[in-house]
């Protein structure tokens, strides 16, 4: 079972830094979300069975190598806490995101709301998911959609110690830039941090103006020993 208070010292988000960065870079990092015991009954958690809708064996898609399990309804408390908890301060920047690239979509402030809007789409099954990459395992640059109806933040949760349980594993961002380049980014992260990032694309301001950039993100091949990572999608999938 998940401890009751698993999320109850959760770091409160300093919403000017979040901003700034998502702004500037398309993710923030929250230090230190979740303390060492929290993420290790995560872990342990994720060989229950039944908490969880479906497992997915990534090299079976193209998706990479390694496997994760998205969770079923009714998600657990914590998990569910913390999903609702994170959108309602996202919500505004994802307004003003809107607002910047000429979309007329509006997210409302809570999160009950924008999935009864998921639901009404056809898009029903819960994303929250744990990942779990072994010696060799990796995850391909990605977006994680789902459906016509997205929110655009998702947030990762590392539960597993760096140097400790396993090596390489980083997470990597990149975004494509029209008539540029693309970036990557390389996220610095330790156990119980969270990255906050975009899921499709972000505004940019350019000398003519707002301009969009496209953004996918995944993990590098992990070196040694195993990785666990909790990730909190906002919407649901169809």
């Amino acid at each position: 079972m998940f401890p009751a208070s698993v999320f109850a010292d959760a770091q409160a988000l300093d919403i000017k830094a979040l901003a700034h960065d998502l702004n500037e870079q398309g993710w923030h990092v929250v230090p230190k979300l979740l303390s060492p015991e929290q993420c290790a009954a995560l872990r342990d958690n994720y060989r229950c069975d039944d908490r969880y809708r479906s497992t997915v064996i990534m090299q079976r898609h193209g998706f990479g190598r390694g496997e994760y399990r998205y969770f079923r309804y009714p998600l657990p408390d914590p998990i569910a806490q913390l999903r609702t908890r994170y959108y309602v301060p996202l919500a505004g920047l994802a307004n003003e995101w809107m607002q910047r690239t000429g979309k007329e979509q509006a997210y409302p402030a809570d999160h009950a709301t924008f999935i009864e809007q998921c639901h009404a789409r056809g898009q029903q099954r819960p994303t929250p998911l744990i990942l779990r990459y072994r010696t060799g395992d990796f995850n391909c640059l990605h977006q994680d959609l789902y459906g016509e109806v997205h929110f655009p933040f998702q947030m990762a949760i590392l539960l597993s110690e760096p140097g400790c349980d396993f090596q390489g594993g980083d997470f990597v961002i990149t975004e494509q830039r029209p008539r540029m380049q693309s970036r990557a980014h390389v996220v610095p992260l330790g156990i119980g941090d969270a990255v906050i990032f975009a899921v499709n694309e972000a505004p940019r301001a350019g000398t003519r103006g707002t301009y969009r950039v496209k953004l996918r993100h995944g993990v590098s091949a992990v070196r040694s020993g195993e990785r666990f990572t909790l990730g909190i999608i906002f919407h649901d999938a169809s």
